[in-house]
């Protein structure tokens, strides 16, 4: 596919056809389905979006950190194209095929920790949690659960119950999986002046001791960087802190990578950031396969294999067309150029963002890793939370055909999720155009 690598506006955003579109949508789609941008796309590549009416969007998002190797990848379409003319479906636990073993095999390979792993797939990101979860409980044959404030885990009963956000996941639709404790996260911006990872990590380590008992937890789920609650890097030394914790007390420790892994952050996984930590089980999803559904738990053979057989699996989980789209973008990170890119992404869009908060006191601070980096904004003088400039900002990006993407407990934070496809001159003209919505405020 051959869609030139520009910004193009030929009506006013959304335009007539997806204005149309939009109003039939709403006669048949449940309107529990949100639309941050009702624009249609009909096509895209690279890291351009082109929608019904012709007008081309710089993507700044990649579906929520999908299409990191970019939109149409070609060597997915040739993969998926060659794999769905062979073999569409047959379930791996009744009749195996190889797509879905191949990728275990590089999973496994670049899991970080020095110990023999195994893998299983699955189709989502909150799926690949669940089981984790049920991984854990099945090997240290407890039931408690420690996720972190800020987090975000999924859709689902028992990864609503994970989440730090009621608003919009979890409103109204309990009652929830029971077991789950939320306890306190590093968040440098605001934690108390001073504070260090390990002191941040101790906190979180009391909490657990006290409210759960060390002994009485299956499982530490954590995001080395969170996601959905504003790209929050914790303090150096926490992730290692608390690695040692669990590791000491029998607990498993799991590191979401659904949205921070596969080269996201200029590593394969954002947990190789931090020396020390060790995480025994990882979920995977996201950028693993170019926009086709799968996801993964990675780790420790002995807690992969302490499920009897037929206790983990699923109808369409590593679907072998999915399998093989996960294949080609593996192969690709694999042979070089993919992390470089992530790095340069950062060393391209950090220095203009720090630029802008030395500008602009609405921005309290830049944070983030490689690919993966977001302003947050605040009452200027202060670090009270602004989610009405985030909301006007990301309304004037969108209107001036660059698609970002707003995140935060608070809302008051825009996050960057390019494709690592995307041109230098893309990624310094969506920041001007970020700029200018700032000074439009």
């Amino acid at each position: 596919m051959t869609i030139e690598q520009t910004r193009k506006l030929v009506t006013s955003i959304p335009g007539p056809k997806s204005q149309a579109l939009h109003q039939h949508r709403l006669q048949h789609v449940g309107h529990g389905v949100g639309a941050t941008l009702p624009v249609y796309i009909d096509s895209a590549h690279g890291a351009i979006l082109v929608d019904v009416d012709g007008n081309q969007f710089i993507d700044m998002g990649s579906g929520i950190g999908v299409t990191t190797i970019g939109h149409t990848n070609e060597g997915v379409v040739k993969a998926v194209s060659e794999q769905v003319a062979k073999l569409t479906h047959t379930l791996f636990t009744v009749t195996p095929y190889v797509p879905y073993v191949e990728v275990c095999e590089i999973l496994n390979s670049h899991m970080p920790g020095n110990f023999v792993k195994r893998s299983a797939l699955f189709n989502s990101g909150a799926e690949a949690v669940e089981n984790a979860i049920k991984l854990a409980r099945k090997f240290t044959k407890r039931n408690e659960i420690a996720v972190f404030d800020h987090a975000y885990h999924g859709r689902t009963n028992l990864t609503m119950a994970m989440n730090f956000k009621n608003m919009p996941y979890a409103d109204g639709f309990g009652p929830f999986a029971g077991s789950v404790t939320h306890v306190p996260m590093s968040y440098p911006f605001h934690d108390p002046e001073g504070m260090t990872g390990e002191e941040a990590a101790q906190r979180a380590i009391n909490y657990m001791e006290k409210r759960i008992g060390g002994n009485n937890l299956a499982a530490v789920v954590i995001e080395p960087i969170q996601g959905e609650g504003g790209f929050i890097v914790p303090a150096p030394g926490f992730l290692k802190t608390l690695s040692a914790w669990t590791h000491a007390n029998g607990i498993v420790l799991v590191a979401d990578e659904v949205q921070a892994g596969i080269a996201r952050t200029g590593k394969f996984f954002a947990s190789e950031y931090e020396e020390g930590f060790e995480p025994d089980l990882m979920t995977i999803a996201k950028g693993i396969a170019g926009g086709m559904p799968i996801s993964a738990v990675t780790g420790r053979a002995e807690i992969m294999d302490s499920s009897h057989a037929g206790g983990i699996g699923g109808t369409f989980g590593g679907n072998p067309v999915a399998a093989a789209a996960a294949v080609a973008v593996l192969r690709q990170i694999e042979a070089g150029g993919v992390l470089e890119k992530a790095v340069h992404i950062e060393n391209i869009m950090k220095p203009r963002l720090l630029d802008l908060k030395a500008k602009y006191p609405v921005i309290g601070e830049i944070r983030g890793r490689g690919a993966m980096l977001a302003i947050e904004f605040v009452l200027p003088g202060t670090r009270t939370p602004n989610s009405a400039a985030v909301d006007a900002i990301v309304k004037y990006a969108h209107s001036n055909g660059v698609l970002v993407l707003n995140a935060g407990t608070y809302g008051n934070v825009i996050r960057f999720l390019p494709s690592l496809a995307i041109s230098d001159e893309l990624l310094i003209e969506a920041l001007g155009v970020i700029e200018q919505g700032i000074a439009s405020l």
